[in-house]
């Protein structure tokens, strides 16, 4: 059966002596593919337009590129930095070698050439390039296999957290568009104030992140709150509004839950569940569940304000109708200092023309009644 020699390994030798070339080549040709080059320049050209060999034996002394100049290009190139050299040299001293293998080089023969020892140290390089590769190339198949499968976890989390959100937002709006609008308003805030002096430390493009994929929970508490009191169309109750406000409560109690059950934190669960809890807190302290005032009251909950604020006003509700864009700002307007963080409020307006495209981008749309 003829040897398939396209699995053979390549070896590229570089000396200026031909009588070296000659001998070089023939102790290795049958067990090996053989590529020469008399000069420096010639072996740089052949490694960078042609196919990297998986071995080079190089010589040192030669005109105008020595064997030292080779190899300092070769090992600043990425790709061709990992290829094995062997210094095959009459430069015999210890200082000489020294330098060898300071520059780079796998191994170092010394001239004249012993046949056997060159063929086993070829072998010896060949073999632990081929180990290497292999743990290269399974390391990288298991860094493919991590991104992968941390996409995938990531995927089912934000589908999970969407889930959760709408169960919530499902019994008290008729779609899950709040969820998806609040989320983005939240976002656009975020990177509006990254450089704000106030607000930089907290806001990092992963805090962002982390944010729009927290903001679906803040009313996972609503899910506890009674159809009586969620559905109704008038105005609550002064007893009715207490039990209303219990759903931050209840929204952080859930997110702890599911802390414990997880047995370690979690960033976006712990922003969730300040957002959840605190999101109905006013800047003046005059908010729920703790009258917590300006600063006291973590960034997410007051980014989340505003986002809250600004959808519950242009949206339909059981118990309203919903307000004209224009109207809002004006109403919101009003709350600055109060209600909202002046500073997030100021981007608000700055990004009202956004806030409102976003709106548009995710209308609610109501079933028809029948009479």
């Amino acid at each position: 059966m003829l040897e398939n020699k396209t699995n053979k390994q390549t070896i590229l030798v570089v000396d200026d002596t031909p009588d070296n070339l000659f001998l070089v080549s023939n102790l290795l040709k049958d067990l090996y593919i053989v590529k020469v080059a008399n000069n420096g320049e010639k072996a740089l050209k052949y490694l960078f337009e042609s196919t990297a060999p998986d071995l080079i034996l190089l010589d040192i002394m030669m005109p105008i590129l020595s064997g030292y100049d080779v190899i300092k290009k070769i090992k600043e190139d990425s790709v061709l930095k990992d290829i094995p050299v062997i210094f095959l040299t009459a430069k015999n001293s210890i200082e000489d070698e020294k330098i060898g293998f300071e520059l780079g080089a796998a191994d170092y023969i010394t001239k004249p050439i012993s046949p056997p020892i060159l063929k086993a140290r070829v072998k010896t390089q060949l073999e632990n390039k081929a180990a290497s590769d292999f743990l290269k190339d399974k390391n990288q198949f298991l860094e493919d296999e991590i991104k992968k499968r941390t996409k995938e976890v990531v995927a089912i989390q934000n589908v999970t957290i969407f889930a959760m959100a709408s169960l919530a937002e499902t019994r008290d709006n008729e779609t899950g568009n709040h969820i998806r609008r609040t989320r983005t308003y939240v976002k656009i805030l975020a990177l509006k104030l990254q450089n704000h002096p106030k607000f930089k430390d907290f806001l990092t493009d992963e805090m962002i992140d982390t944010l729009f994929k927290s903001a679906p929970l803040h009313d996972i508490g609503k899910i506890g709150i009674p159809d009586y009191i969620l559905l109704k169309k008038g105005k609550l109750t002064p007893e009715e509004f207490e039990i209303m406000k219990t759903h931050t409560t209840l929204g952080k109690q859930a997110i702890e839950h599911a802390e414990n059950q997880l047995g370690y934190e979690v960033c976006f669960l712990r922003i969730a569940k300040e957002i959840a809890y605190l999101h109905h807190e006013k800047y003046d302290g005059s908010g729920y569940p703790l009258g917590l005032k300006g600063d006291e009251i973590p960034i997410c909950a007051r980014l989340m304000c505003v986002a809250d604020v600004y959808d519950a006003l242009i949206s339909k509700r059981v118990y309203k109708d919903k307000i004209e864009h224009e109207k809002a700002v004006e109403i919101m307007k009003e709350g600055r200092g109060t209600h909202f963080d002046p500073d997030i409020l100021d981007a608000f307006l700055e990004l009202q023309k956004e806030f409102e495209d976003i709106a548009k981008s995710f209308i609610d749309i109501y079933p028809k009644v029948e009479e």
